[in-house]
């Protein structure tokens, strides 16, 4: 009878969804605005619409909450903001109340406001509210998710009571964008989380089954005479360093403002002016093999915040602004470099986004980078006779970076509430005779109107002006599939030629690419007898060269994951590389050569506990070998441990050891080839990192952070080394050991790496948008060719390095240009 019910109410919502027949929510002005402090005694409220009947979808499509567990909310607004308060009815025993920073979801309950001044369905602001008074926006589109990096400045106040939660909320205006009109219609949601049981409702009813969540807002009605404000806020910054290395000790003083401008009532500059990012935490370096580079997360906040029109086409990557330089000097014989500097100055930033009424997106981005030398000395003395002054004469500076500018431009329109179209463009222009690139997508991506199919089509192409013949590169990108209901299924092609080069502003490991790939899943929506959710996808790709047009690989593969009752979550997936894979990219020699692999097949378990009690568990195994008489010699196997310690709701402890071993690998000997042959070795490989993380936060304002990772890899190379064959197999070299693959007597491939980072930081938000951060980091590195060291004597060997030790203390303060006005004019009504 339960599931005939439900089976009736949601045909009865799809039916009314489909005409359009959403909720609607009357807001009224008030005269004057209540007072932020979780408790509602405030006039404004007395005749405020109540909106309530909240819908759950997930776990559970379609039930309806308990009285003891309703939500009711109202709203109301004024000339600076609009006012939301919730009563959250809940057994106070059921609230789950953890105390986080900023933006981070924890273990706690939380209510969500989600506004569209557009009324598009694709361009939703979030205003999360946690049970523990804690706060987390962000901007959603379906494209690019949600993007926790944008931040706003809001108020907010959370009351306990003994029969649930109060939630009250001021945003102002300057948080959202929208175009003055006299009667608006805004798209609006309120969403409500349970953490103890992970359920989820909203007022107006949802269906994840299919469309983005933004096509089933309500409706926000009654608006009237709202003007939006001149939307400038100033974040002065005053930051102080100390770092010491070697017995050097080296002390910084920065100050410098951040500025958000809203050039019209949609559309929004930020401007960074004397970038400070001293206090950016440190990248996860692992030792790297293999042919491609190491992708960095970005941890600078300027360059997380605000950049999903950016984002499109996977053109940007922004760890290119201000990396390592570009350039390499060429030197002498008997010249060397003083010191490779690791990264290049940001002198300063700027980027305009913004969507207008009708769906145009419109982005411009710019960066500009300093000039960058190295200094290069004589490894030998001219003459002895005046040394001092020969040396000073031959020493000399070279530039390896140029003054260099990064620029995007986008432009993206939406349309029919499900799809889009997009015009991208980055370009990066380095003075000199260093290279120049340019790269142009265009972008479509196309939803039928039940939203139940959707197809896109991507073409790129990227030009250099250091190529001798200019040959521009290629690529496309172009699917079809079925994105709604329990089964879904896509085919998808990739192409690229081998000039196609987006990696001066984006990355992209491979070029010269023609794949073919077909996805099916299955996945329920409703609750099981003993699962919460399920999900069951397989896959196939047939890769080949784009040019010549050669075939190079094939696999198939499965993955499976759900939740069970209790909450813990678990899952399997599984990849064959079916028959012989020619990988073009190992011998590192312009697609010349390849390398052969046979029918490689790993598998890889992992369970997640239920992260609401005291104790929880990440871990998983998994195992790999290659099905291949010829190296039947082969395993892999990996596995990963990562307790979590809840002690209370302000102290969280995680513990995280993970290991992989490597037996009888083989690769590319690094930097070898000797009288045109290709030396591969067969190597033993071991990965070991350790972390620790911890928090404790005495509020919502306050907290004490510590990161810690430990990272050792060592790989041994057996003592005789493989010659490349055409055919892409390995032939045991008669000539070439290990010992005397290079011409310098001192190489050693074999490789012992270690590093160890920590950091131990105090953050207080002392006013709404301004913050103290106080922070300690230590940071050692290693490496040698000791790679049959045990564990413990690599550490100890790490211990004996050099350390660099630094401390930094920064203070960021929030400033609009609303209230510094008012300022102003109260003073000058007083004088």
């Amino acid at each position: 009878m339960k599931i005939l019910f439900k089976a009736l109410f949601f045909i009865f919502i799809s039916c009314q969804l489909q005409a359009q027949d959403k909720k609607t929510y009357q807001i009224k002005r008030t005269d004057i605005a209540p007072k932020i402090d979780g408790i509602l005694d405030d006039k404004a409220w007395n005749d405020a619409q109540i909106a309530t009947n909240f819908t759950e979808f997930r776990p559970d499509l379609g039930d309806l909450p308990s009285k003891e567990k309703r939500t009711e909310v109202k709203m109301t607004y004024d000339d600076s903001g609009i006012y939301i308060a919730a009563y959250c009815y809940d057994n106070p025993e059921d609230i789950m109340t953890q105390f986080t920073q900023r933006d981070n979801f924890g273990q706690s309950d939380f209510f969500a406001i989600i506004f569209n001044p557009n009324n598009d369905a694709q361009n939703n602001t979030n205003f999360f509210v946690f049970s523990s008074g804690t706060q987390a926006d962000a901007v959603e589109s379906p494209n690019n998710g949600e993007d926790l990096g944008w931040n706003a400045v809001w108020e907010s106040s959370v009351k306990m009571q003994n029969d649930g939660w109060i939630v009250e909320v001021k945003i102002p205006y300057r948080a959202l964008r929208f175009t003055q009109q006299e009667n608006p219609t805004w798209g609006i949601q309120f969403h409500r989380h349970y953490r103890k049981t992970r359920e989820q409702m909203t007022w107006n009813p949802l269906d994840p089954t299919k469309g983005n969540n933004g096509l089933y807002h309500a409706e926000l009605k009654g608006l009237k005479n709202i003007t939006p404000p001149t939307r400038l806020s100033f974040f002065p910054y005053a930051s102080g360093l100390t770092s010491s290395f070697d017995g050097e000790t080296e002390t910084e003083l920065a100050a410098g403002m951040d500025v958000k401008y809203g050039i019209t009532e949609n559309i929004t500059l930020d401007a960074t002016l004397i970038p400070d990012f001293s206090q950016a935490g440190f990248d996860n370096v692992i030792l790297n093999l293999g042919p491609f580079e190491q992708q960095f997360s970005e941890r600078r906040q300027f360059f997380t915040e605000g950049i999903d029109l950016f984002s499109k086409g996977n053109l940007f990557y922004s760890r290119r602004i201000g990396d390592a330089p570009s350039g390499f000097p060429i030197l002498d014989e008997d010249e060397d470099i003083v010191e490779y500097p690791e990264k290049v100055q940001l002198l300063n930033a700027v980027k305009i986004s913004g969507r207008t009424k009708n769906g145009l997106g419109i982005g411009f981005f710019n960066a500009i980078t300093e000039k960058t030398y190295v200094d290069i000395k004589k490894t030998e003395v001219l003459n002895p006779n005046s040394e001092a002054e020969e040396i000073r004469k031959s020493n000399r500076r070279a530039i390896v970076e140029p003054l260099a500018n990064y620029n995007i431009m986008v432009l993206d329109q939406q349309f029919n509430k499900n799809s889009s179209v997009t015009l991208i463009n980055t370009n990066v222009t380095r003075d000199g005779d260093f290279r120049d690139a340019n790269v142009t997508g265009f972008l479509t991506n196309l939803v039928n109107k039940k939203n139940t199919y959707g197809v896109y089509a991507n073409g790129k192409m990227s030009t250099f002006n250091d190529v001798s013949n200019k040959q521009n590169g290629y690529a496309v990108e172009a699917g079809i599939g079925k994105i709604s209901g329990k089964y879904r299924v896509s085919l998808d092609y990739n192409y690229a030629d081998v000039n196609f080069d987006p990696n001066d502003l984006g990355i992209q490991f491979r070029n010269n690419y023609s794949n073919y790939s077909f996805d099916a899943s299955y996945r329920i929506f409703e609750p099981t007898k003993h699962l919460n959710n399920m999900y069951l996808g397989t896959w196939f790709n047939y890769n080949m060269l784009a040019t010549p047009s050669v075939y190079t690989g094939k696999n198939t593969g499965f993955n499976f994951n759900a939740t069970n009752k209790k909450l813990h979550s678990f899952g399997i997936n599984g990849n064959w590389n079916i028959g012989e894979q020619h990988d073009y990219f190992e011998p590192r020699n312009g697609f010349n050569s390849f390398f052969t692999t046979k029918n490689y097949a790993q598998a890889n378990m992992w369970i997640s506990s239920n992260y609401n009690n005291f104790f929880a568990i990440d871990a998983n195994f998994g195992y790999g070998r290659f099905f291949d008489k010829e190296r039947d010699n082969f395993n892999n196997y990996w596995f990963g441990i990562n307790p979590r310690f809840k002690f209370n709701d302000k102290f969280l402890l995680l513990l995280g050891f993970d290991y992989d071993d490597y037996t009888a690998d083989r690769g590319y000997v690094n930097g070898q080839q000797i009288y045109d042959r290709i030396i591969f070795g067969q190597r033993d490989r071991k990965q070991i990192t350790s972390n620790i993380s911890g928090s404790y936060n005495f509020n919502s304002f306050n907290a004490l952070t510590l990161s810690f990772r430990n990272y050792v890899s060592s790989v041994t190379y057996d003592s005789q080394m493989y010659v490349l064959q055409n055919n892409g197999s390995l032939v045991q070299s008669e000539v070439y050991t290990k010992d005397n693959i290079s011409y310098n007597p001192n190489f050693n491939p074999d490789i012992n790496f270690n590093t160890w980072n920590l950091d131990l930081s105090y953050t207080w938000q002392f006013a709404p948008g301004s913050q103290l951060t106080a922070l300690y980091r230590n940071q050692i590195f290693n490496q040698s060719s000791n790679s049959e060291a045990s564990y413990f004597d690599t550490l100890d060997d790490l211990f004996k390095q050099k350390q660099r030790n630094t401390v930094s203390l920064r203070m960021v303060y929030f400033i609009d240009y609303n209230d510094l006005k008012k300022v102003f004019t109260k003073k000058s009504n007083l004088i």
